[in-house]
């Protein structure tokens, strides 16, 4: 009897699986609206896609009513942030005035979302009124370094620099420890920000009023590539994606070009210990491939919301192989179940592989808000902490 009644057991729990609901999956579509050109293509971007505006599987599929459909992978699920566009920002929606729409916002994994775009961003007519400039948000200790500051080390492309510098930096003789940002559209100002802007500047002049942090830092961040955001921010190749594997290159410019340059013109305390990486999605992957590739220079990695699933098994393999273990550097790792079944797994493994190689827990942090989302208002939040954690501790 026990051993029939186990088979009964394995037979019920097999139907069982079999007819086991599928995960529920959203279906975007887009009822005919703005006219969209012969041969080009919609699609959508937002939190579940690093806001590529041209992301691979993710463009809507034209039907024969002259809609537009898409049903996203069931991994993206919960509440999520998106916008569509026309494969780049410049051809982005609008409201029906050729207004900037503010970000979509709705919880994925619950059917189809019937919606609509009212006009496209460069669709707008001569006689139509401009374009509203979001207004400039950064404080007025926030400097453009350079507009088109080249990266030899990628065959001469150019890129725009922010400089923050604490207040009192010109008054004093002190020398601060530096932060380094990617994305730096997103970092101080709102009117150059695509999906949001994280306030460091805000965050670190209160923390210095407050007397919360006691010496300040410089902050540079560098605008991403765009188009090339993907390519610059993993040294591996995504096969999947077709993107990647330009990350050394853009982490080498880092070491041996920007850090030195401003070491060399403000006064900096260039060693590891006071010299920390910083991003978030692509922008955590890169930071920590820093982190663990030159220890020697950047001894305090955060890392925000990784897409560690873009070259996972290279990250694991990076951490298991690497001959110089990075046991004097933090990690202060950050990332909210909400953002996808494998976002916090795939951080948690990582952390495991380093602390299996010798990096103190002490040395790392790990953070998992319930109400954390791949957006920049859930970075702007825990940035101070992550900042006070790895730079004024």
């Amino acid at each position: 009897m026990n051993k029939l009644r186990r088979i009964g057991l394995a037979v019920a729990s097999l139907l069982a699986l079999r007819g086991a609901p599928a995960p529920a999956q959203t279906t975007l579509r887009l009822t005919p609206g703005a006219a969209v050109p012969a041969g080009q293509k919609i699609y959508v971007a937002g939190s579940f896609n690093e806001w590529n505006p041209a992301a691979p599987g993710f463009a809507l599929a034209p039907r024969p009513d002259g809609s537009y459909q898409l049903t996203l992978p069931a991994t993206v699920r919960g509440p999520q942030e998106f916008k569509f566009t026309r494969g780049s920002w410049d051809t982005g929606e609008t409201d029906a005035s050729w207004q900037p729409l503010a970000n979509r916002q709705a919880d994925f994994g619950t059917g189809t979302l019937t919606l609509q775009v009212a006009a496209w961003q460069d669709q707008r007519p001569g006689g139509a009124p401009p374009l509203a400039a979001q207004p400039h948000s950064a404080t007025p200790n926030v400097r453009i370094l350079a507009d088109s500051f080249r990266l030899p080390q990628l065959g001469g492309r150019k890129r725009r620099i922010w400089l923050y510098l604490p207040p009192g930096y010109d008054a004093s003789q002190r020398r601060y420890p530096v932060l380094y940002l990617h994305d730096g559209q997103n970092i101080f100002d709102r009117a150059t920000a695509y999906a949001g802007e994280w306030g460091v500047d805000e965050t670190l002049n209160a923390l210095l009023a407050s007397k919360e942090d006691a010496t300040g830092c410089l902050v540079v961040a560098i605008d991403n590539g765009g188009e090339r955001r993907l390519d610059e921010y993993s040294p591996w190749k995504n096969e999947r994606l077709k993107k990647g594997g330009e990350g050394q290159q853009y982490v080498e410019f880092l070491v041996e070009t920007l850090k030195p340059y401003i070491d060399q013109h403000y006064r900096t305390r260039p060693d590891a210990a006071h010299t920390a990486i910083m991003g978030s999605s692509m922008g955590g992957l890169i930071s920590f491939y820093a982190g663990m590739k030159y220890p020697q220079v950047f001894g305090r990695v955060g890392v925000f919301s990784p897409a560690f699933w873009f070259a996972k098994d290279a990250v694991l393999r990076q951490v298991r192989q690497q001959r110089a273990v990075p046991v004097a550097s933090k990690f202060y790792f950050l990332a909210g179940p909400a953002e996808g079944p494998t976002m916090v797994p795939n951080m948690a493994e990582v952390r495991d592989a380093l602390l299996k190689r010798g990096v103190p827990a002490s040395h790392v942090s790990f953070k998992t808000p319930a109400d954390g989302q791949h957006a920049e208002w859930f970075w702007r939040r825990e940035f101070g902490p992550a900042y006070q954690w790895l730079l004024t501790k």
